[in-house]
């Protein structure tokens, strides 16, 4: 499907409000340090603020509060497991919330957007208590990210086992998303690192989707031979999902506007920085759905359901929602701030806000996990 839409929904494109991931790093930088000084004043509004959110979109619940930057969700049976980009995980089963002790091989980056990001346990994690994360690291060698295997031993989890290392990282654009497919392979998402030329270097590992058996080989039947790559020509990918027919999307951020929908297909070239946005362009893929260039998303996280993608919008500050049968788009769940991830449960979504990562206006127990019934997502 090559079906491109052009957003109709009105999201605020000042930078200094909203805050995108952005290749413009000197600006990055002045508007963090802008936004640092306005959470501080921000915080003490407090609960009028959570009280005022509330009553705006019907039916969200708050699960827990006070989190610290969160990044990803993943679950099992009754319990959570959220990362938090300083470094932390944290435990949630019902309302009680347990922080978690990482213990890295290598120190966490604390440049913007980095550190602690993907998480996605193990298919056997009941029994093995081993999961899957993402995270970048800097040494003297330099910053990059790898891909790990992580092993959960009482409240503390142990780095067992390095899968892939040497992911390019600059100051911005690393990726960061783990998803087990239904092939049971783990794909992971890479940024460009700033560099825009390592999206369309096919050795690179920047700016791509990547393809790992769980012991971190190379599959035997990826797009390239003896690689780890699985489509290329991404800028800044933050969001895998499947549907129930085995067909997958990703999430991408724009150059400023023109945000990302693709469906992924093995080997094929996704244009950045050729094209982007509703171009074209010969042996390159357009996406499904775009934002467009005077709009903007910065999509994150995805899931699926009954026919519908939804994805965590940064600067688009909610939840959109993607008719992939009907080539209908539409946001919901817009009074939550910066939404990072999704996961939808039974007929349940839950989100988790973003607001303390420096580009957001947190209150003073931001952030949170939420959750709300798909049905009132209208």
């Amino acid at each position: 499907m090559k079906n491109v839409l052009m957003s109709a929904i009105s999201v605020c494109f000042l930078l200094s409000a909203c805050g995108s991931d952005s290749s413009k790093d000197a600006s990055e930088k002045t508007e963090e340090t802008k936004n640092q000084t306005q959470n501080n004043a921000t915080k003490q509004q407090g609960e009028s603020d959570n009280q005022k959110d509330s009553k705006e979109t019907k039916g969200v619940e708050t699960v827990v509060d006070n989190l610290d930057t969160p990044w990803s969700i993943a679950k099992t049976s009754d319990t959570f497991y959220l990362t938090e980009r300083p470094g932390k995980i944290v435990k949630i089963k019902g309302d009680k919330k347990i922080e978690q002790k990482v213990n890295l091989e290598e120190d966490v980056s604390t440049a913007a957007e980095a550190g602690l990001l993907g998480l996605v346990l193990a298919p056997d994690f009941e029994n093995s208590n081993e999961a899957y994360a993402y995270y970048t690291y800097e040494n003297n060698d330099g910053q990059f990210n790898r891909i790990v295997k992580l092993k959960l031993d009482g409240d503390t989890w142990n780095e067992e086992a390095l899968l892939l290392d040497d992911i390019p990282s600059g100051q911005y654009h690393h990726g960061g998303r783990l998803k087990i497919g239904p092939d049971n392979k783990l794909y992971a998402t890479t940024g460009d690192a700033s560099d825009e030329q390592n999206a369309q270097d096919k050795i690179s590992l920047g700016g791509k989707i990547l393809r790992l058996n769980l012991d971190g080989s190379k599959p035997s039947d990826n797009a390239f031979s003896n690689s780890y790559v699985y489509s290329y020509g991404h800028r800044n990918p933050q969001g895998m999902v499947w549907t129930s027919d085995d067909k997958m999307y990703a999430s991408e951020h724009g150059n400023q506007a023109n945000d990302e929908i693709n469906e992924i297909t093995k080997g094929h070239n996704y244009g950045w920085p050729v094209i982007e946005g509703n171009e074209e362009k010969s042996n390159m893929e357009s996406p499904l759905f775009t934002s467009g260039s005077d709009d903007t998303w910065a999509p994150s996280g995805l899931a699926y359901h009954d026919g519908i993608i939804y994805s965590a919008a940064l600067r688009g500050e909610g939840i959109m929602k993607f008719d992939i049968n009907n080539n209908k788009m539409n946001k919901v769940a817009s009074d939550y701030g910066r939404i990072r991830d999704v996961y939808i449960v039974n007929n349940e979504i839950y989100f988790i806000s973003n607001n303390s990562d420096g580009r957001g206006n947190p209150s003073g127990n931001d952030d949170k996990l939420y959750k709300v019934s798909l049905s009132q997502l209208k």
